[in-house]
């Protein structure tokens, strides 16, 4: 909307003048409404310029107000107080909020002035602190590292997660360890890995908390933390991961992405040597005929984890399969932690691509499995993109946060996997997401949630949610919805 004289409309200062003019004449929200016609939870998203009137509406709300149309349209603040909260608010949208991990602070009748224009004042001078340019620095630095995964995870794609010379190494490993195919990996085997690389094995107390082992590579010795101090499954996949950086021929480095990629590496070679690539596909062609694909099943054969079946079915689905796949996994608020795909499903993610820290839409699979009495939960998701299945497994391990692990593909080729007669099928299209402005407007400054103790305060939350979310790390979405069943409103 722009101004007959010219100048850009401007939301935010609008909404001030109309809050100012409002509460002059003594009227509350709902008294305003009967007069114009309006819901007042549409005048609270005017109010808070969240959007924008139409010009025969100025009008009407200026005849009420007893004021002109020019008073409400006039593009500076109405007050001393209306112009910090506006400043602020345009403060907090720039580089440093974020640069810093600041909590948004949204400047409220309670509080004071003096502290508003401290906060004010800290802001507009951040550019010159040291600690603002140290703060940014780690921002460019995070957005390098984001993105190199974002070419890594792309390269990926490209491959369809298969990668041939890995692949080739971890045979010749299992080979020389005098593997023969049958069964999961024993201890010997792995021992011998070691030994044909000159390493000797050794399980110790006191691993640093911040390693997985530590390898004294003038000794050739690799430690692990002890059987107590790690499950039979972890301690294999981390001996694995660390021999693997040395079967690569890995070296020291200082790139990121080139950091990244030998994680990448090291990780595919653990599971291509776990699940081998010959025996595992004569089991999983058989079950592929016979439409029984499960990762549950590949999962017990090898004796691996949920997670390591499902991303090791991953390099094999599409280049040995011919079954595009995606795999996502997630914590209990739905916030991806890790995820490829190459079926053509759409992940929430950021301006830059990046899909850490996304959260899910709540129809998906991956967080619809947390209410689900079920091991293993399967449905079919309408998306934006098309309809595709997917089965989810909760890991609700006692060695940190529970953690959802879902694998999926499109509607079409679910023909080959178990659970594809699923009745579930589930509307998961963005706009289930939008918030109604009914709603907001009931609960916007009514409700008070409090996050959950595993919510980090500066959690990213999805785009839909950011204009109207003052609690970091909560779905006010949820909180509002959950307020209307128990008001008997929805």
């Amino acid at each position: 909307m722009a101004r007959q004289d010219g100048d850009a409309f401007d939301a935010v200062v609008f909404g001030h003048h109309l809050r100012h003019r409002r509460r002059r004449a003594k009227l509350t929200l709902s008294k305003l409404g009967k007069q114009v016609g309006r819901p007042a939870s549409y005048l609270s998203q005017l109010e808070n310029g969240r959007i924008e009137p139409k010009l025969s509406l100025v009008a009407d709300l200026a005849g009420a107000v007893g004021c002109t149309t020019f008073d409400l349209l006039d593009l500076s603040p109405p007050s001393r107080r209306a112009e910090m909260e506006i400043e602020l608010r345009r403060l907090q949208d720039g580089p440093w909020r974020e640069a810093l991990d600041l909590a948004e602070i949204r400047p409220g009748a309670r509080l004071d002035d003096e502290v508003l224009e401290t906060l004010v004042s800290l802001y507009r001078a951040m550019p010159d602190l040291a600690v603002s340019r140290t703060g940014l620095a780690n921002l460019e630095a995070g957005n390098r590292a984001r993105g190199a995964n974002l070419a890594l995870r792309t390269e990926m794609r490209r491959r369809d997660n298969y990668y041939p010379a890995i692949e080739e190494v971890a045979a010749r490993s299992l080979d020389a360890a005098g593997y023969t195919g049958e069964g999961p990996l024993t201890d010997r085997h792995l021992t011998d890995m070691a030994t044909n690389l000159g390493f000797t094995v050794e399980r110790v107390k006191g691993i640093p908390i911040t390693a997985r082992s530590v390898t004294d590579t003038r000794r050739r010795v690799i430690y692990l933390p002890q059987r107590d101090d790690l499950t039979v499954r972890a301690a294999r996949s981390v001996l694995l991961q660390t021999v693997g950086h040395f079967v690569l021929e890995h070296a020291e480095t200082t790139d990121f992405e080139d950091y990244l990629r030998q994680r990448i590496e090291s990780n595919y070679f653990a599971a291509a040597v776990l699940i081998p690539e010959g025996p595992a596909m004569e089991f999983l062609s058989a079950a592929r005929e016979a439409g029984d694909l499960a990762i549950e099943d590949l999962k017990e054969r090898y004796y691996v984890s949920y997670e390591l079946a499902a991303h090791r079915f991953t390099n094999l689905a599409t280049a040995r399969l011919d079954i595009p796949v995606h795999f996502v996994r997630t914590d209990p608020q739905g916030r991806i932690t890790k995820a490829y795909e190459n079926d053509g499903i759409a992940f929430p993610c950021d301006a830059d691509g990046s899909l850490e820290g996304a959260r899910l839409n709540r129809n998906w699979g991956a967080r619809q499995a947390w209410a689900s009495l079920d091991v293993l939960h399967h449905q079919f998701t309408e998306t934006d993109r098309g309809e595709y299945w997917c089965v989810t497994y909760v890991e609700n391990t006692s060695e940190g946060t529970p953690y959802a692990v879902t694998l999926g593909c499109r509607a079409t080729d679910a023909r080959w996997f178990r659970g594809c007669e699923t009745m579930r099928r589930v509307d998961g299209r963005s706009d289930t997401e939008q918030a109604n402005p009914e709603m907001v407007g009931r609960w916007d400054g009514v409700a008070w949630p409090s996050a959950a103790e595993r919510s980090f305060v500066l959690t990213a939350l999805p785009p839909a949610y950011r204009d109207f979310t003052p609690f970091p790390g909560v779905d006010l979405l949820e909180v509002y919805r959950f307020l209307d069943r128990q008001n008997g409103l929805g």
